[in-house]
């Protein structure tokens, strides 16, 4: 069992900016969306590195980034709460009517 679980598990590098590459274990399925992940902040990074070139660390503009990363997840997460408060109302909604036609 033991041997099963370690090989559900891979070992990777992360280089995010400039800093020094992060080791992580990760599930081998998971590796995609961690290198597209890694591809995001790095592409972002560079086009803000440009843009802020005279007025900012290297660090101050990873900080924007993750700031960045931070709120578009709070916003995402805050519209699927609001669709899923929204379905959850409509099914019991749908529920009261389909109860009142038997």
């Amino acid at each position: 069992m033991r041997d099963n679980m370690a090989n559900d598990k891979q070992n990777i590098w992360l280089h995010l900016a400039d800093t020094k590459a992060m080791p992580l274990s990760i599930d081998r399925e998971a590796e995609a969306t961690y290198r597209e992940a890694e591809k995001l902040v790095n592409t972002l990074w560079e086009r803000w590195m440009n843009r802020f070139s005279d007025s900012s660390t290297s660090h101050e503009v990873l900080a924007r980034v993750a700031f960045q990363f931070a709120r578009l997840y709070l916003e995402t997460y805050q519209d699927n709460k609001d669709v899923n408060d929204y379905l959850n109302e409509y099914e019991k909604q749908l529920d009261a009517l389909v109860l009142k036609l038997d």
